[in-house]
């Protein structure tokens, strides 16, 4: 969402790159234009202007080091600033009571049920115990969608269709909760188009009674700078401890996101980076601007992969590998776990510089070659898939037919698999080499025990 603004910003660096002094002039030249590009990305007016005059200020009064070059110190000023206006730090959920209860609030439409799923994904997966609640009693669908979600993610919800008492269906939550050994409660609670008296009403009574940890307001980024005008009712009107910011991979210009903390004083805790479970993350300020300036974001898709990847298949892969042993099993595997983590240009996009090669790349096709080889080596049999030697004319014919694609495809990517299969082999035989020759540490980090010869005893 934040690609526009990603685009002025790094069009303005290559401008402050290449200041040779800093001086209020040149520097003001290219604040305006950060200036313009944070309204372009509907950010706040004053927001806006405060950030520029702060950048200002720090610029023109700060000794620039020897070893720094004018304009990289700059650039260094606007991270730091954009860091501070997005909340510094993340801002964990605190969850003190036992059962914890987290109140999910915010317009309808705004994703609330679904982010009820996602929070419930991660805390489960953090070893919490949840419990969704479904105390959205006007829209027929909630509870329906809140029960799928539940049985998707094997988590328990509680319902009772047909009572309208949010208040009783809050009681009988807390009583299931200490029944199932549960030891956190979310509750979905029901939304307007806008926001209104009852149901602000509503929201301070459910409030009052289930005294929450948290209450979670629950944003559409799409909407831009009425999101903001919206938490800042919902704030004043339940003091609510976050926000979770929805559809951040979609094409908003990103104002709410940066005008939030500034306007209502409340961290953004969470951000919905996708349609499905897994695209839920806890906000990062400085990850984010790095994401912003065109810097990528390394440690989140390290933290993707780990999530993706298990550890103990990742070792008998490398022996596998190792020993030239790969096969198309473990090939589409590997296909498998790469979609899991994300798509290729989410992957591309969090790597230092990956918005100036995403601009020039159209990976759509690579997807989609991928997507091929998936549907090609779903065809085949285990034993073809373990053996790709046995796979004759008719062989190829049928999985071709069985895939949608022609032989010549399905030869190319077997030819392909052959040849980095081959690659794996060399690689194998110079890690041995490797230890033969020097001792120590194998090629693949493993303690090697020197050979000794022992003396023969002279007679």
């Amino acid at each position: 969402m934040f690609d526009a603004l990603s685009s002025k910003l790094q069009g303005t660096f290559k401008n402050l790159r290449g200041l040779g002094k800093i001086t209020e002039a040149n520097v003001g030249d290219s604040l305006r234009e950060v200036r313009l590009a944070l309204l372009d990305a509907d950010v706040n007016l004053k927001v806006a202007k405060d950030f520029i005059e702060t950048v200002k200020q720090k610029a023109l009064g700060q000794e620039v080091m020897l070893s720094v070059h004018p304009g990289q110190q700059v650039i260094k000023i606007i991270h730091d600033e954009l860091v501070a206006l997005l909340g510094s730090t993340n801002a964990a959920l605190e969850l003190r009571h036992a059962p914890a209860s987290i109140l999910m609030v915010g317009l309808h439409g705004s994703g609330k049920t679904t982010s009820s799923g996602k929070l419930a994904r991660l805390l489960a997966r953090q070893g919490r115990a949840p419990l969704l609640v479904a105390a959205d009693v006007y829209r027929p669908a909630a509870m329906d969608q809140l029960e799928a979600l539940g049985k998707q993610l094997d988590l328990p919800v509680f319902l009772r269709r047909g009572e309208t008492d949010v208040l009783a269906i809050a009681r009988g939550a807390f009583e299931a909760a200490r029944e199932l050994n549960r030891n956190t409660l979310i509750f979905d609670t029901a939304g307007r188009l806008q926001i209104d008296e009852p149901l602000v009403q509503e929201l301070v009574r459910l409030r009052d009674l289930v005294k929450p940890d948290e209450i979670l307001l629950v944003l559409d980024s799409a909407t831009g700078q009425e999101a903001v005008n919206v938490a800042a009712h919902f704030n004043e009107a339940l003091n609510v401890t976050g926000c979770i910011l929805t559809k951040l991979d979609g094409d908003a210009r990103g104002g709410a996101a940066l005008s939030m903390k500034s306007v209502t004083h409340k961290p953004i805790k969470f951000a919905g980076v996708g349609e499905k479970l897994e695209d839920f993350e806890p906000f990062h300020p400085e990850r984010m601007a790095t994401r912003i300036l065109g810097m990528g974001d390394v440690v989140s898709l390290v933290e993707k992969a780990a999530e993706a990847v298990d550890e103990e298949e990742a070792l008998k892969l490398e022996e596998k590998m190792r020993k030239g042993q790969f096969s198309l099993e473990d090939f589409l595997g590997q296909l498998r776990q790469m979609k899991s983590i994300g798509s290729l240009e989410s992957i591309v996009s969090m790597l230092p510089g990956g918005s100036e090669m995403l601009k020039n790349a159209d990976l759509s096709k690579q997807e989609r070659e991928f997507q091929r080889m998936e549907a090609m080596i779903c065809s085949m049999t285990q034993q073809e898939r373990e053996q790709p030697d046995i796979l004759n004319a008719r062989r190829r014919q049928r999985i071709a037919s069985g895939s949608g694609v022609s032989v010549t495809e399905l030869n190319t990517m077997l030819n392909r698999f052959n040849e980095m299969q081959a690659m794996m082999r060399k690689m194998g035989k110079f890690g041995k080499m490797m230890t033969r020759m020097g001792g120590g540490r194998g090629l693949f980090g493993r303690k090697q025990k020197p050979k000794i010869k022992k003396k023969k005893k002279r007679r």
